[in-house]
């Protein structure tokens, strides 16, 4: 269970992963809104020295500096390598092959999604909004994963982190179309609430688009960050709030 008290409030994805592989999630910790204890996004509006602090706090549960992304609800994907640890580009996704490399993606009420392949070969990131998933960026994510040495889709298994849940998610007909355009079968993840306006499940979105990409060993987070205010950053709720960070890399 996430424990938002610890030194470095969040916990460990329930999730089974290959040897050498480990992966994190932070949450919003105590403290005051609208960025709590723990925010960790330098572009929100918080102190950046209080960010800086945070970050600093979090070595003591990665094994190095992530490189911390633009994230602009595209489906751009990098490679990560030790010499862009000190950049911040603009992507949407990453994966790396190297060790003590921690791949990292800022969330709050967005979908993120880890991916390791089943050797600990290569692990990898997502910033899964419905702009991104729906444009393709776990299928450029996978793709790169799967040419770079983590074999077929069948041998990757994904985390999806916290986000929106379905109850609190309402969309109006873009979403919906985006959706439907690509798939019919996505008709079972939005309900309509009022006229014009559906309640849309993002996770089961995600899920069903990682299965028909063939990746079948997926485990989602039950929770969501819209209604777990103690736990977690939402900008849907709040509009000024914090980010938090879902993290997977590979020990040395």
């Amino acid at each position: 269970m996430p424990d938002a008290q610890t030194a470095v409030p969040g916990f460990e994805p329930d999730w089974h992963l290959p040897p050498g592989v480990q992966a994190w999630q932070t949450c919003r910790g105590s403290g005051p809104l609208p960025y709590g204890g723990f925010n960790l996004g330098h572009h929100v509006g918080d102190e950046p020295a209080l960010v800086a602090a945070n970050r600093a706090r979090l070595l003591a549960q990665i094994p190095s500096h992530p490189t911390w992304l633009n994230q602009v609800h595209g489906t751009t994907v990098l490679e990560l390598t030790q010499a862009c640890r000190d950049q911040t580009p603009e992507a949407d996704a990453v994966w790396t092959s190297e060790p003590n490399v921690v791949c990292a993606i800022m969330t709050a009420d967005c979908l993120p999604v880890l991916l390791a392949d089943r050797l600990g070969r290569v692990v990898g990131a997502a910033h899964a909004g419905w702009r991104g998933l729906a444009g393709g960026v776990l299928e450029a994510l996978i793709r790169q994963m799967s040419e770079k040495g983590a074999g077929r889709a069948a041998d990757l298994s994904a985390w999806l982190g916290p986000a929106i849940g379905p109850s609190a998610f309402e969309v109006g007909p873009d979403v919906v179309e985006a959706f439907m355009t690509l798939s019919s079968d996505n008709q079972r993840f939005f309900s309509a609430v009022a006229p014009g306006k559906w309640h849309t499940d993002l996770p089961g979105l995600a899920a069903q688009k990682l299965r028909a990409l063939g990746v079948t060993d997926v485990t989602q987070f039950d929770g969501c960050t819209y209604t777990q205010s103690k736990l977690f950053y939402s900008y849907r709720r709040d509009q000024v709030t914090g980010r938090m960070a879902s993290m997977i890399w590979m020990n040395a």
